[in-house]
């Protein structure tokens, strides 16, 4: 059965994206690197196009020039356990110049969208009582991170 690779396109800063994402996520490495060499394109030794791994999912870069950017249409999820999860993730990945957005959604410095969302969203979000999951519904709306404890709150005000 073949196996499906995501494959991002960054300007020139492929390898320094690879080595923060392997710093922030667990079972991450950084596989291999593919160089220019004198015959080009463009600069001798520098990165055309690699692959890391973010724990356990492979990836492929390319840097392909400022041709083309990141945008919401693609994003990566983090399902996280707990509080602590999702606060480690959406500081790491928003800091260093990455911006906060709503609703759990995040960009980190090189332009990629994550959504960090901890499994007690999804558990209000299908909570059986569909007061309850309105509840929940609006707190979202109104936050950038998800806060698991402001989520229970609404949820118990129903």
């Amino acid at each position: 059965m073949p196996s499906i690779t995501p494959t991002l396109w960054f300007d020139n800063n492929l390898e320094e994206a690879a080595t923060f994402y392997a710093s922030i996520f667990p079972n991450s490495s950084l596989e291999g690197l593919n160089r220019t060499t004198d015959a080009g394109p463009g600069e001798p030794g520098s990165v055309l196009s690699g692959s890391f791994v973010l724990d356990g999912q492979r990836f492929m870069g390319i840097n392909g020039g400022p041709h083309f950017h990141f945008t919401e249409a693609v994003s990566f999820t983090i399902n996280c356990a707990d509080q602590d999860e999702v606060d480690y993730y959406w500081d790491r990945l928003t800091s260093e110049g990455g911006q906060e957005s709503q609703c759990g959604w995040c960009k980190d410095k090189f332009g990629l969208s994550w959504q960090v969302v901890p499994q007690r969203l999804y558990e209000l979000l299908s909570h059986p009582d569909p007061a309850v999951a309105a509840a929940a519904t609006q707190a979202m709306y109104g936050m950038r991170k998800i806060v698991i404890a402001d989520l229970e709150n609404a949820a118990a005000s129903v």
